[in-house]
């Protein structure tokens, strides 16, 4: 496939709005924006003449119809994932999915094999993999700029006042920090070492069962650890830092989606690393877009920079921390 790419958008949320303006700000000629669906009519009318969009729909089943579509973004709650990214694979369409991927590591493999079959694009929309800053970490750590990983500490939360009924302290729908914001501190570790060989995790729990405050030690043969943790009830530095045997690497508040960070190293003046100037009042988003676009273009059913595998091997973390935390959602009896 070359040229255009035309996206439909799955839900109308904060992050969708976010990702949408990011798409189009991107100034891509081959990036078209065909359709927005929701449940409602009117959310996503009210969605499609903010951003411009030709086709708002009031329901899934329209948008996974429209022949004019080749990939779907979806950004609906957590629990939406499985059937809306699957729906969508069904339909012929290539899918970026939000992250958390989906509520369990079964779910996940799910989507995965289906997308197999189907010889489909799947990836989960983990902006932070395609950030040219954390891209460029990779590369140092790699080149062992830094050393051997000795440990990475990384941290995301924000205090939040939310009733018994919104969604974050629903069980049904995925609520809970660890989903939303402790996906961030897992995947950053992940990035870099892998799938961990040990999970220890201890938290704060609401009176519906979800996780408010989180903490995990994730541990590696190679003696690496990784100390992390997410809250819905304090305001965390959101920072993250990586030591190695020869240096350390921190990332300001934001780690998620960077601008800059510091590389320490032992007899030099710490160097500040920061991306080149681009698109004015851009999220960041716009990045994991392109990289969409260049796969789909390329006939790639899977990116290298947030490979299936790896959304995969983050699932199954979540799942080992919520095992130790005590908590389950009504999908995971599913099974």
């Amino acid at each position: 496939m070359s040229g255009t790419v035309r996206w439909g958008v799955l839900a109308t949320g904060g992050i969708a709005a976010t990702f949408t303006a990011d798409l189009l700000a991107m100034k891509d000629p081959g990036a078209e924006v065909v359709a927005v669906a929701s449940r409602t009519e009117a959310s996503a009318k009210a969605f499609a003449d903010r951003f411009g969009i030709g086709r708002a729909y009031g329901s899934w089943a329209e948008l996974f119809a429209d022949d004019d579509i080749d990939v779907v973004y979806v950004a609906t709650p957590h629990s939406a994932h499985r059937e809306a990214a699957g729906l969508a694979l069904e339909a012929g369409k290539h899918v970026l999915c939000e992250k958390a991927f989906t509520l369990n590591a079964r779910e996940a493999r799910e989507l995965v094999a289906l997308a197999g079959r189907r010889g489909l694009f799947l990836m989960e929309a983990m902006w932070t993999y395609c950030n040219p800053l954390i891209r460029r970490m990779t590369e140092l750590v790699r080149d062992g700029a830094i050393g051997e990983i000795r440990t990475v500490q990384a941290d995301f939360g924000f205090l939040g006042t939310f009733g018994a009924e919104h969604r974050l302290r629903d069980p049904a729908l995925g609520g809970g920090a660890l989903l939303d914001l402790g996906v961030y501190p897992v995947s950053f570790a992940q990035l870099l070492l892998g799938e961990p060989d040990r999970v220890q995790a201890d938290a704060l729990l609401s009176p519906e069962g979800v996780d408010l405050n989180t903490g995990m030690l994730l541990g590696w043969e190679s003696g690496a650890t990784a100390l992390l943790s997410c809250s819905i009830v304090g305001d965390l530095p959101t920072t993250a830092s990586v030591t190695g045997t020869a240096g350390r690497i921190d990332f300001p508040q934001g780690f998620f989606h960077p601008e800059s960070f510091i590389l320490h190293r032992p007899g030099r003046e710490p160097e500040e690393i920061i991306t080149g100037p681009g698109p004015q009042g851009l999220s960041g988003m716009q990045y994991e877009a392109a990289e969409v676009m260049r796969a789909v273009r390329a006939g790639e059913t899977e990116s290298p920079l947030v490979p299936l595998e790896g959304s995969l091997a983050v699932m199954r973390t979540l799942d080992a921390v919520r095992d130790r935390i005590g908590v389950r959602y009504p999908a995971d009896d599913l099974a």
